[in-house]
């Protein structure tokens, strides 16, 4: 029979062959303080790198359901600028057009979507100023005329430095530099003779039309772990549950014996790969935990707007979800 604790409900126990207390129980009327739970709702900031494109930070005391709208909406809720309509004139590359053109819309593009207007279904694909930004893709590949460089090809690789922005009415005073995220993304690879000359139209979207406007590389989550050792371990047997998890999650420290002894460094680096159940003489030695309302989330960009904004931007979308819900439940009642 399933184990489980009332006591350590909010914490699910990881087992040899199962996971025990995995059911939620934090309902509506659950708690005889409700006013407790409110002010135990932290948000802490771990780590900022690649100035503000990754970012790792902690929900402590949310519900599932709250962590997993803030992924889902990181994901598909959240507008970016992608290429929609591609106009191709000239492409005699071995890539068919219909590949060409769904690459293109993958390059991820540094134009703020704030700052520009959703474009209405059935208008022109040049748009306005306020809705489209345009480019333009021209490469000739020839054969190199100086013997002596090693290269005897000129632009054989497209890459998105070879991308350049029309700007279109005062696009050119508001904005700087709208285009490919990085000047390496290698778009397609010619031969002399191919040729490649193409107008490209961008616009403001989600992720839940399509991926290409999904502003993360990446927006996860896992619980935070934590593991508790039931008895000391020496010597020979401590080294041996060590090794058993994510390196620096556990250490050996010295005894007043000359004796080593294994401690837990740091739980949050543990992947939980549960090895310690492979020696039947440590099995007991540990238990192993996860906090249900500890959520570790790392969110990496994809360069168009940094992840420190995106978080930001995913719960001010929630926020007006909860209230259009809201208004909507409140004009049925009046009704």
């Amino acid at each position: 029979m399933t184990e489980f604790s009332f006591s350590s409900k909010n914490k699910l126990t990881l087992k040899e062959f199962e996971i025990v207390n995995t059911s939620n129980y934090d309902f509506s009327g659950h708690f005889a303080d409700p006013h407790k739970q409110e002010n135990e709702l932290k948000v802490e900031i771990v780590k900022i790198e690649d100035d503000g494109m990754f970012l790792e930070f902690d929900m402590i005391g949310y519900d599932p359901s709250v962590a997993n709208a803030v992924r889902r909406l990181l994901l598909s809720d959240v507008p970016t600028m992608a290429i929609e309509k591609v106009h191709i004139y000239q492409n005699t590359s071995i890539m068919q057009d219909e590949v060409l053109a769904h690459r293109m819309g993958l390059i991820p593009l540094k134009a703020d979507p704030r700052l520009f207007k959703w474009k209405e279904e059935g208008t022109e694909d040049e748009g306005t100023e306020d809705d489209t930004l345009q480019f333009s893709l021209q490469v000739r590949c020839k054969h190199n005329p100086d013997k002596s460089s090693g290269d005897p090809y000129l632009d054989n690789k497209v890459f998105t430095k070879h991308l350049k922005w029309i700007p279109k009415g005062s696009q050119k005073d508001k904005l700087i530099n709208p285009g490919p995220v990085e000047d390496d993304i290698l778009i397609n690879k010619l031969r002399p003779g191919h040729e490649m000359d193409m107008k490209l139209f961008a616009v403001k979207g989600v992720g839940r039309d399509h991926a290409k406007f999904s502003p993360v590389a990446t927006a996860f989550y896992r619980l935070h772990p934590e593991i508790r050792i039931n008895r000391d371990v020496f010597d020979e047997n401590a080294i041996r549950l060590v090794k058993c998890f994510t390196p620096g999650v556990m250490q050996l420290e010295p005894t007043e014996d000359g004796r080593k002894k294994a401690k837990v460094l740091d739980a949050r680096n543990d992947m939980c790969s549960r090895n310690v159940f492979r020696h039947e003489d440590l099995k007991d030695a540990v238990t192993l935990e996860k906090r249900k309302d500890h959520f570790i989330f790392n969110v990496e960009s994809t360069g168009a707007i940094k992840s420190t904004e995106l978080v930001p931007m995913a719960i001010d979308v929630l926020l007006e979800k909860c209230e259009l819900y809201i208004n909507e439940i409140d004009s049925q009642s009046k009704e």
